[in-house]
């Protein structure tokens, strides 16, 4: 039903209502048409809900409005386009709690903001006089509507008095006031904005006017309120139908619950029961904490008259103390001795320091000595070699002229043998180097042919793997985009399934698109190129899910691509950057995809509305690089998937398409074609590189063998060489003066006398240096030999005082564990004593709780667990009791 208060409108009251029409050349405030004889005098003191003034600040496109003083009859607006004629009317409608929908003038209320405010303000001024004035005591003459809009949409209502006191902010007191007041807001008689105007007028059909009277009239609203008062009369005379069948129900359940009062003292007895086990249950509980308590106690004496910590602690302290005296005697025998040490220490220094330098002085002069000694040999072996030269030089004499014609003969036919080899030589380095440039061309030719064989065995096996794809795509054409993606979609579908996406990824984008044209799946393969296998992802938190799931099926450098952009419902609206051809399309509008994310992906990653596809590579030459190229045309596409620019040209390497392509048989038996052709490729090539091979081998071993000759000649040349010099030398030292031979040998006997003289002088000095040398040595080696013997003297002292300090931080450690253990009884014992205390708190408690239950104190035999389980007995005894009649109280009720 309708919250507005019905009550017929009398005469009086007529004069209240107003009609605003929102004419289409201007905005016109107007008082009843109706009533407009009434006499200034009498509307001044008698009408109620006149609009007195208006007054707007930031709204719709006005900073400032008013305040408009209207008048009590007939008011007119009158104004340029764009002066506020309107907004008077919109912010009435608004200011008074209406709808933005209502006036025809914006969606929301924060439409009616002036751009770059935060807030709106209307201020509307009503008229409250007379007899059937709204609470005057409140108001007054006057009442203040004071409306602010903020930009986010939501508003505050203010209602003040004349004076301008608050009187409240609730919709509701806007509402009663309206209803007071009889002004409709949604009534076009009262307020006729220009679309209703215009429909109205437009309107012939009578249902159409009929309507408009209907909800003029407000008939259409009381026509609803009839039938939901019809509805609720139906629904409660069901209701006291059903409540009369109850009736009969209730007495039937009257006579059971008189019955079961009738057996309520069995049941009494029971709860008796039960009370006098739950006091058992006190005192029993008593007794025992007094048990509790007495055994405690006894335990508390036990420990304190315990002294076995006490004096295993004094034992150990004693043995501590023995060791601590034995440990520093060990400790002073061992400084006295490290004392004696030092001062040895500092002695060997110094003999050391002694020996490197008689040392070095001795192994100078045995230097010099083996000088001297050198000098000597090296001049006897000149002398002899003086006196042998002599002797043949005697012999030579003599018969030297024949022996040195036999020298130039033999030097003539070396000379001629040298020449001969030289010649060889040169021969065998010019054949060596024709080979060496033979075996390189060969080398060169069969790397040639390895790397073709290998470029063929690298397409055979791609087409072989293309094949086993196809072959896979008969029964699932996702294998058409690898071998692993069925099971990688698989893998995504059930992670999606558990939660691990936030929204799940689509893909790959090759496999959701399709071709309105299938001729042009070439082109569209090489526009797209590596995308076909992408993924498309939301956000990158399923961007690393979904490398997760890709790392058990691909290797980290042949995954997928994975493009991260938020999903959208919608597609990008492309309408100013999209390439537009009367004749060609692009690329976006020859694909259709099962989801908007794949072309929004497309766009931002490829640009497919500013790419065009022509069929003919000529036209496509034509429209991009004769002429300026069409409007947002980045670049164009052939059917053979030539890439065409403003400046450039790239020809495709693709031959037919390998996601896209519809005909699979054909693209099977093609395949197979290539591979017999790659096959007989790959059998000639292996046949051409052995037989290469086979040559390089041959002049390998060709090469070898001359290089091994032509070094055998070499040797050959150097012996020959070799030969002439020593004959060309022996030939002209036979030429040496005999003379000069005996004066040198003269010569050198007396520098053999003074070089003997010098070692004798020297062997003297050397005897001195070995004497001195061998005293210090043997001074160096008893200090040394004392110092050890110290060393030995100390070693089974240190140990002796590891051993004791190993005893004695051991007797330390037991030390602190006896006084752990001392501490730990005395802890114990306190402890005791607060755990009695506690007790004892406890059981004074349960003393006082089981005097409240019972006060006279129970002797009881049995234990709390027989009680226990009898106590529980009787409540499950009276639980079902209970359940089948029901609680004591409730029954007696």
């Amino acid at each position: 039903m309708s919250k507005r208060k019905g009550k017929v409108i009398s005469d009086a009251t007529a004069v209240k209502s107003r009609r605003v029409t929102d004419a289409a050349d201007g905005t016109n405030h107007q008082g009843p048409s109706t009533n407009s004889f009434v006499t200034t005098a009498h509307s001044a003191t008698g009408d109620i809900g006149l609009i007195e003034s208006i007054t707007l600040k930031n709204f719709m496109c006005h900073h400032l409005l008013g305040p408009f003083q209207f008048g009590p009859n007939v008011n007119f607006i009158v104004g340029n386009n764009g002066s506020g004629k309107s907004a008077i009317l919109t912010a009435l409608i608004v200011g008074l709690g209406g709808k933005a929908t209502v006036t025809n003038r914006g969606i929301s209320l924060k439409d009616f903001v002036k751009t770059g405010e935060n807030t709106a303000d209307i201020t509307i001024r009503l008229r409250n006089r007379g007899p059937d004035a709204y609470r005057t005591d409140f108001y007054g003459d006057c009442i203040f509507i004071e409306h602010r809009i903020s930009s986010d949409g939501s508003r505050t209502c203010k209602l003040r008095s004349k004076s301008g006191q608050l009187i409240s902010n609730k919709k509701e007191e806007l509402t009663y006031i309206l209803d007071h007041f009889n002004i409709q807001l949604d009534n076009p008689v009262s307020i006729l904005n220009q679309e209703m105007s215009k429909q109205f007028l437009h309107s012939k059909s009578e249902s159409e006017k009929y309507k408009f009277f209907m909800k003029a009239t407000l008939l259409e609203q009381m026509k609803q309120d009839y039938i939901h008062i019809k509805h609720t009369k139906t629904i409660t005379r069901q209701q006291v139908e059903r409540q009369e069948e109850c009736l009969k129900d209730l007495k039937q359940d009257f006579l059971q619950r008189k019955e079961i009062y009738e057996n309520l003292s069995s049941f009494s007895e029971m709860k008796v029961a039960l009370e006098n086990l739950k006091k058992a249950m006190a005192w029993c509980l008593v007794r025992e904490k007094e048990q509790l308590i007495q055994q405690l106690r006894e335990d508390i004496e036990k420990e304190e008259n315990s002294c076995k910590h006490q004096h295993n602690l004094q034992l150990c302290q004693t043995k501590v103390m023995q060791v601590e005296k034995k440990i520093q005697h060990i400790k002073s025998r061992i400084d006295s001795l490290r004392g004696e040490q030092e001062s040895l220490k500092e002695d060997s220094l110094k003999l050391k320091e002694q020996v490197k330098v008689i040392s070095k002085a001795h192994q100078e002069q045995e230097l010099v000595y083996f000088r001297a000694l050198n000098k000597l040999k090296q001049s006897e072996k000149e002398q002899n070699l003086l006196q042998e030269k002599a002797k043949a030089s005697l012999i030579l004499n003599s018969n030297g002229e024949t022996e040195y014609r036999k020298q130039q003969k033999t030097l003539s036919s070396l000379r001629e043998q040298l020449a001969e080899l030289e010649n060889k030589c040169s021969q065998l380095n010019q054949e060596i180097k024709n080979k060496h440039q033979a075996l390189f061309k060969g080398k060169e030719e069969r790397d040639k042919l390895r790397l073709e064989e290998r470029n063929i065995q690298f397409s055979y096996e791609s087409k072989v793997k293309r094949k086993n794809q196809l072959l896979a795509s008969r029964s699932n054409k996702l294998k058409r985009f690898g071998d692993h993606v069925p099971d990688l979609l698989g893998s995504i579908t059930q992670a999606y399934a558990t939660g691990r996406f936030l929204k799940k990824p689509v893909g790959p984008i090759g496999a959701c698109i399709s071709l309105k044209d299938p001729t042009l799946a070439v082109a569209v393969e090489c526009c797209l190129r590596s995308f076909m296998k992408a993924f498309c992802c939301d956000n990158y938190k399923d961007e690393a899910v979904l490398q997760e799931l890709m790392s058990y099926y691909y290797s980290a450098s042949n995954r997928p691509q994975i493009i991260v952009s938020p999903f959208s419902e919608k597609v990008y609206n492309i309408h100013g950057r999209k390439a537009c051809h009367p004749e060609y399309p692009s690329v976006l509008d020859i694909i259709t995809a099962t989801s908007p994310v794949i072309i929004n992906c497309l766009i931002d990653m490829r640009g497919i509305e500013s790419v065009l596809i022509i069929k003919e590579k000529d036209k496509a030459r034509r429209v991009m690089q004769h002429n300026r190229p069409p409007k947002n045309c980045r670049e164009v596409f052939t059917v053979e998937g030539d890439q065409v620019y403003a400046n450039r040209y790239y020809t495709s390497d693709f031959s037919m398409a390998k996601y896209l392509g519809g005909d699979l048989e054909t693209e099977i038996s093609m395949l197979e074609s290539d591979l017999e052709n790659h096959q007989a490729q790959l059998s000639r090539f292996q046949l051409h590189v052995t037989s290469v091979t086979e040559d390089i081998v041959d002049m390998e071993s060709t090469l070898n063998s001359a290089i091994i000759t032509l070094k055998k000649r070499l040797a050959s040349v150097n012996q020959v060489k070799a030969t002439i010099t020593e004959l060309e030398t022996a030939a002209e030292e036979q030429i040496d003066d005999i003379s000069s031979l005996e004066e040198a040998v003269q010569e050198n006997q007396q520098k053999i006398k003074a070089e003997k003289q010098t070692v004798h002088e020297a062997k003297t000095e050397l005897d001195k240096h070995q004497k001195m040398v061998e005293d210090i040595d043997c001074k160096y080696s008893s200090v040394r030999e004392r110092a050890d013997q110290l060393s030995e003297e100390m070693e089974p002292l240190k140990d002796e005082q590891l051993k004791l300090e190993t005893e004695c931080a051991r007797d330390e450690r037991n030390l602190k564990i006896l006084e752990n253990k001392l501490k730990s009884h005395e802890d114990t014992v306190q402890a005791m004593k607060s755990d009695l205390a506690q007790r004892e708190e406890e059981l004074k408690e349960y003393v006082s709780k089981a005097s409240k239950i019972s006060p006279e104190r129970q002797q009881v035999t049995g234990s709390t667990k027989s009680i226990d389980t009898e106590i529980t007995r009787l409540k499950k005894k009276i639980k079902v009791y209970e359940s089948s009649h029901g609680e004591q109280e409730q029954v007696v009720r």
